[in-house]
């Protein structure tokens, strides 16, 4: 599957991007991801299966919606606190759940945070 990250200028989108990717390689998806701009979207869209688009773009989400809905191209809208997921299982998991996949993804011990250190010895 052909994932394509899109917000404003594509820099926010390249870290998604990025995670996304080695999130779904830890989980034993073979599917790509990319980043993309708005501007760069009519000839990206029709290489993806899926786009996630960044929540500043809320406003064009049923613009984009119906251009990929021609092709079927499945569009999830992020969430304003997905830069956050440094790992990428939520946002892997927003895909499963977009494209129908089931079981939920949880963090491998590659992509899991470190125990905090209680004390220094």
């Amino acid at each position: 599957m052909k994932i394509l990250v899109v917000c404003g200028a594509g820099a926010s989108s390249t870290f998604v991007a990025q995670r996304l990717r080695h999130a779904a390689q830890d989980h034993g998806f073979a599917w790509t991801a990319s980043a993309g701009t708005e501007q760069s979207l009519p000839i990206d869209l029709d290489a993806a299966d899926v786009v996630l688009v960044g929540n500043h773009l809320a406003s064009v989400l049923e613009h984009i919606r119906r251009a990929a809905e021609s092709r079927g191209t499945t569009v999830v809208l992020l969430p304003t606190d997905i830069y956050t997921d440094h790992d990428g299982t939520r946002t892997l998991q927003l895909v499963r759940d977009a494209v129908g996949v089931s079981q939920e993804v949880t963090p491998t011990a590659s992509t899991a945070a470190p125990e905090p250190i209680s004390s220094l010895e």
